[in-house]
C-alpha cells in the first residue's frame, strides 16, 4: 500500500465514527456481551474481554458504561444472545466486501445487508467467495505524534512480544500479529507505554483495487453508508484502494 497512510485512513474513520458515538458504543457493547459469555466477566482471566475494554477506552466509553455492560452480560444468561454472522460479496467495480455482524435477529440482519448491496449495485456471494483475498491479522497502529519511541526500539519491543511484522510510515508505526498472538502483543505494548490509535483483529487485503469512475464510487459508497447505519454491522472490510 505504498503511498497511502493507514493511519490517515484510521483517523478518517475514527473522526467519522466520533460523530456517531451511539453506534460505536452499541458495537462495543455487543462485543463486551460476547466476550463475557465466551470467557467470563473477569478481565484478568479473559484476554478477549481485556481487548474489548481497551477498545472501549480508546473510543472514550465511560468506565461505568463498560462495567454495566459486563455486569449485565454476566448476570442474565438469557439477555442479549447475539450470533455472529459474516456476509461476503462484491460491490461495483469488482470491490470485495466482507461484512461482520452481531445480531439477535438473523432475518433482519440478512435483509439489511442484502438491501445495502442491492441499492449500491452490488451482489452478495457465497461464504468464502472473497475472504480468500484477505489475511486475518492483528493490527496495531501507533501514531508518531502520540509516541516518543524510536522506530528501532519500538520494533524490538513488538517483535520480542511476538509480533510478526513492523512497518514505519510517515505518521505512524504499523505492527502486525497473528490473531492468536494479538492480545499478548497489545498488552505488552500497553505495559511499555505505547499509545495505540487502533488495535484490533482485522482482515487485511492481499491486494488493493482502485476505483476511478465516479458513478461506480458513488454506488460503492452507498453500500458502505447503508451498512454503517445498521447497528447489527460490527465491521466492514474492503480491498478498495483509498
Amino acid at each position: 500500500m505504498s503511498g497511502h497512510s493507514k493511519f490517515a485512513n484510521i483517523k478518517h474513520k475514527k473522526e467519522k465514527n466520533d460523530a456517531k458515538k451511539g453506534k460505536i458504543f452499541t458495537i462495543i457493547g455487543r462485543e463486551i456481551v460476547i466476550a463475557v459469555k465466551e470467557g467470563g466477566p473477569d478481565p484478568s482471566n479473559n484476554s478477549k474481554l481485556r481487548d474489548v475494554i481497551a477498545k472501549a477506552k480508546a473510543n472514550n466509553m465511560p468506565n461505568d458504561t463498560i462495567d454495566r455492560g459486563i455486569k449485565k452480560a454476566a448476570g442474565d444468561a438469557n439477555a442479549d444472545n447475539y450470533v455472529r454472522m459474516t456476509y461476503e460479496g462484491y460491490g461495483p467495480g469488482g470491490i470485495a466486501i466482507i461484512v461482520e455482524t452481531l445480531t439477535d435477529n438473523k432475518n433482519r440482519t440478512a435483509a439489511d445487508v442484502r438491501s445495502a448491496f442491492s441499492k449500491g449495485q452490488g451482489n452478495i456471494g457465497t461464504p468464502g467467495c472473497v475472504s480468500f483475498m484477505f489475511d486475518k491479522k492483528g493490527q496495531i497502529i501507533a501514531a508518531k505524534e502520540d509516541n516518543d519511541f524510536d522506530a528501532d526500539d519500538l520494533m524490538m519491543i513488538a517483535l520480542d512480544a511476538g509480533a510478526e511484522d513492523f512497518a514505519e510510515e510517515d505518521d505512524a508505526f504499523i505492527i502486525t500479529t497473528s490473531p492468536d498472538d494479538f492480545s499478548a502483543v497489545r498488552e505488552e505494548l500497553e505495559k511499555q507505554g505505547v499509545v495505540m490509535a487502533e488495535a484490533d483483529v482485522t482482515m487485511i487485503p492481499q491486494n488493493f483495487v482502485a476505483v476511478n469512475d465516479e458513478t461506480t464510487m458513488n454506488n460503492l459508497q452507498r453500500i458502505l453508508d447503508l451498512l454503517d447505519e445498521s447497528d447489527d454491522v460490527q465491521n466492514v472490510y474492503t480491498n478498495l484502494e483509498e
